[in-house]
């Protein structure tokens, strides 16, 4: 697929700032550009490639004053970023779309299979499980005995749903993803650990991402919920009737134990941990490998560290404990001076 500068800036509401008929075909990052590719240009310090690129098109702020000639021509946006997220989103919807089953997938005979869907060889529905219009299941992707996943949902290769859960429509579940796996739940006795049956579901609602090899258990009882819009990076780990509220990002590694509720438009960042059976407040923002031991109740907050707390608060400490070192040389010191002080006092 080819398009023109003049095209481009009618699609993002841009305007084109050198030959209008320029084209491209491809994205390129604007400091591995190649002629024929689509770059963009927000940060200051980036700006010396786009002196040197060799991309046909670059996105930039309309504010931009180039220092020096510019090969390129510039197409003029209010925030370069998220109009090249609409061109890719545009750009990925132009693809076709497989359809049809393979004669190597295996439909259950009491399963549903709705229209337009995508089989690949080796994928499987099982007994009583339903997939919906226009959904897509590539190889040794499973849908398990019960379980219904909606329409225009993704299923990479070896993505499994467990079964009777329930994925709604344009949900993507990236290969290795696990959705309704047993949750983590043993009784000790004198014998060792007695498994306690997961007799609950796992649900997400609509236009959920889960990365891969991500999990998200099934519940105890009643269910595990991934609500409308959450995006779950790679290696997350969800436990046991926990909710995630809508819109809320977790980053890679991020752990939440069981029963915990996480709020909407929250961002836990990669590493964090959150501690069972407590309540973290919407629009929380956790930083990298915070430790959330008790429930978050103010709305809003950053937080960081372990346990975690406010960022300002955490950031005013760390500079104190760097001068731990320090810090404790001087008390020896006054400790040393206090002492012969007090000898010169007794004499």
């Amino acid at each position: 697929m080819e398009f023109k500068a003049q095209q481009i800036a009618e699609l993002i509401g841009g305007t084109v700032d050198g030959d209008a008929q320029a084209s491209v075909h491809t994205f390129a990052k604007i400091e591995e550009g190649v002629e024929g590719a689509l770059s963009f240009f927000y940060d200051a310090k980036f700006e010396p490639y786009v002196y040197t690129t060799r991309s046909s098109i670059i996105l930039v702020p309309r504010t931009f004053q180039p220092a020096q000639p510019v090969a390129a021509t510039l197409i003029r946006v209010d925030d370069p970023r998220e109009a090249l997220g609409r061109l890719l989103m545009f750009y990925e919807s132009m693809k076709p779309k497989p359809t049809g089953i393979s004669p190597q997938a295996y439909v259950a005979p009491t399963a549903k299979v709705g229209k337009d869907v995508y089989l690949a060889p080796f994928s499987v529905v099982e007994d009583g499980a339903e997939v919906g219009d226009g959904t897509q299941l590539y190889p040794h992707a499973i849908v398990g005995a019960g379980a219904k996943v909606g329409k225009d949902c993704i299923l990479y290769a070896n993505s499994t749903v467990y079964h009777d859960c329930r994925v709604g429509d344009r949900c993507i579940l990236h290969s290795g993803s696990v959705i309704g796996a047993d949750g983590f739940g043993f009784a000790p006795t004198a014998e060792g650990y007695e498994k306690i049956p997961q007799i609950g579901i796992a649900l997400l609602e609509d236009d959920v991402e889960i990365g891969a090899n991500a999990c998200v258990d099934r519940a105890t009882m009643g269910a595990t919920i991934i609500r409308k819009g959450v995006k779950i990076d790679n290696l997350v780990q969800i436990g046991h009737n926990v909710e995630v509220k809508s819109h809320t990002v977790l980053c890679a590694q991020v752990g939440i134990a069981g029963s915990t509720t996480v709020g909407e438009w929250c961002t836990l960042t990669g590493q964090v941990g959150v501690a069972g059976h407590i309540q973290v407040a919407d629009h929380t923002t956790a930083g990298a490998q915070a430790g959330i031991a008790g429930s978050v109740r103010k709305p809003g907050q950053t937080i960081i560290g372990s346990p975690a707390y406010d960022a300002k608060a955490w950031s005013r400490a760390t500079a104190v404990f760097k001068m731990g070192p320090s810090l404790m040389a001087e008390l020896r010191d006054l400790k040393k001076e206090v002492a012969a002080m007090r000898m010169t006092n007794d004499e």
